[in-house]
Order: structure tokens, then sequence, then C-alpha cells
């Protein structure tokens, strides 16, 4: 399994970076930059991609709505260039807070366009005339929705690579089941090992039979909280604020996927709980209520010999990148962490 880690700047941003090279050569694989409604993440990937020598890139997400297909692909393809071949797109739908609070784009077809997004890329880093009539978006654009003068145009550069490992963040059934068919990588959130076969086995599966096989075996990114100890379990409360957000906070009634996984998990009960509370202004206590189970069952936190059966679940239940959240008093403290879950996974 490979090792990855999401890039946290509460520290400074350069700083942060400087102690990336720190974790590359620790063994670190891959580092993913996220985006949401804060500074972009591809100003950031560029930095990082003069910064390091051999650790992949990728992004953690960016949204589809947020760019068009043409332009994703054009900055994949830019930062594939930038970094000698390092990046990964990642994607998603994100939400409709984000998506048409922040953007002021509407929140549809999320399945339709992830589709055709995924098409578009590839049509452009293969240097194709852009030609493309679906349902959400048509290259180029005909004369009645605009002035009849677009044509056809290929990508001017020659990319690095033909193929851009395309990841896609996904938590629903059928949105499951599109990246299974059509991504090189999937990234689910609040991964359980012991629960997604239950919750996402039959969508993986159908996805995974129309996959091409070209695309090889399906690269599996489950996220984990790390701390290795004694006397680190108190770490898993730093897992709550987070959990409640996103299970809570991230959508109104009916319309948070977060919340829907938690149900499906089995914690229907705590997942209304939380949802009543986040939403009527009482974090806290929201957080309260969030599973120690499911806390400790989505974490790399415990002394060695439960860390090491937690990466085997992981492996079992057929993860193929960890995507680490290391927590320790020191950098040295954290590179360290880097070094011994490396050890574990390999």
């Amino acid at each position: 399994m490979r090792i990855g880690m999401a890039l946290n700047y509460a520290g400074g941003f350069k700083e942060t970076v400087a102690e990336l090279a720190d974790y590359e050569s620790a063994g670190l694989d891959i580092v993913f930059v996220a985006e949401a409604y804060s500074f972009d993440a591809v100003s950031q990937m560029g930095y990082i991609a003069a910064k390091t020598e051999r650790i992949q890139i990728a992004s953690g997400i960016l949204p589809i709505y947020s760019r068009t297909p043409a332009l994703l692909a054009m900055t994949a393809a830019g930062m594939d260039y930038v970094s000698d071949g390092r990046f990964v797109l990642g994607l998603g739908a994100s939400g409709p807070q984000v998506i048409e609070g922040f953007h002021g784009v509407p929140y549809t077809a999320p399945l339709g366009r992830t589709r055709e997004v995924i098409e578009i890329c590839r049509k452009v880093w293969r240097r194709e005339r852009l030609t493309h009539e679906g349902r959400h978006y048509t290259m180029p654009l005909p004369a009645g929705q605009g002035t009849g003068l677009g044509k056809p145009l290929k990508l001017i550069n020659h990319p690095v690579r033909p193929r851009i490992p395309i990841v896609v963040a996904a938590i629903g059934p059928k949105n499951v089941e599109l990246t299974a068919e059509l991504a090189e990588g999937w990234e689910p959130i609040f991964y359980v090992p012991e629960k997604a076969a239950g919750v996402w086995g039959d969508a993986l599966s159908a996805g995974r039979a129309k996959r091409a096989g070209d695309l090889g075996e399906l690269d599996v990114i489950a996220q984990a909280t790390l701390a290795i100890g004694e006397d680190v379990t108190g770490f898993l409360e730093f897992g709550r604020p987070m959990a409640a957000l996103y299970i809570g906070g991230m959508g109104a009634k009916g319309r948070n996927f977060y919340n829907d996984l938690a149900r499906r998990y089995g914690y229907e009960k705590e997942a209304e709980a939380i949802q009543e509370l986040y939403l009527d202004g009482k974090k806290d206590e929201a957080a309260a209520m969030v599973p120690m189970e499911l806390l400790e069952k989505m974490s790399l936190v415990g002394p060695e010999g439960f860390v090491r059966d937690r990466v085997e679940a992981m492996r079992e239940s057929g993860v193929t990148t960890i995507n680490v959240n290391p927590i320790a008093g020191t950098h040295q403290e954290r590179i360290a962490l880097i070094e011994k879950i490396k050890e574990m996974a390999a």
C-alpha cells in the first residue's frame, strides 16, 4: 500500500512545504491539496512541484462545477508538466452549499457531469480536436447558444502523459459505481474497513464490471488519523469536530451525503442527533455525539500492535493507499510516524 498525506498548512504554507520534503525522504508517496472555498489548490500545487522531486501531487479535490471541463484538463496537463509527470487529478462534486453558495452555479446532475468531465479531459490530453455533444457540455457551442464562431481546437502543447490519473471523491452508490467504472482512483471519506463491503461492495462490483482493462486496478484511497503509542488514544478526540461538521453541517436535512453515510454505517440515531444539534448551532454537543467506535475504526491511533491490525484490516478490505494525518508533538516525531506506517504498509 502507498502512503499519502493531506497538506495541512496551519503553521504556514512555505514552512509546511519545506517539511514536506522531509516526509518525501521518509517514504511518503503522494500529497493531497484541498480546495473547498479556501485558497485555490492549483497555486499551492505548483509551488509544491518546484520544492519536491519524487512525491506525487494530487488535487484533493477540484470541484467539477468551478472550472470548465477544458480548463480542468488544461490545468491537469500544466501541473503534470511542471511536476515532470507527478500529478493526479482529484475531482469531486463538492456539495450544494459550496457550489451554489460560493460559486453561484446550480448544483445539478453531479453524476452526468462527472462522467462528461472525465471524457472531455481525456480527449484533451490525447490532443484530439475537442468536440463533445453531451447532456451537460457541448463543444463547440452551436450557433443557437453562442455566436456560432467556435471551432474544434486541440491542446497546443504536447502533454507529458496522454492519460493523467483521475481520482474521484465519492460516497453515494451511483457515484461510487461511476468512479469504479471510469477513474483510476476512488477516495471515500470516513472509511471503515469492516463496513466498506456492506456499504459500497455492490456499487464497486457494478462499476468494475464495466471498467476498461487499460485503466488497471482501482486505487482505493482511505483517510486515517495516525498516532502510535501507549498513550495516544486521546488524539481520537481531535476527529470529533470534523466528523460533526460533515455529518451535521455539510448540507440541509435530506441533502447531507455524509449524514447518509453515517446512517448506512448503522449510526442512524447518532446521525440524526448530530445533525439536529449542529444545525441548531450546538456544535460542541454535536461533536460529543460522534460515536467513539466510528472514530476508532476509521483511524490508526493506538499502540503499535493495534495500528498494525488496523492497517491489515484496510489492506484486506481493498485499500491500496492510506492517506494519513500524522499527529505528534514535533516534526521529527511526525517523520518517524511516516517511516513507521510506510514500513507497516509495505
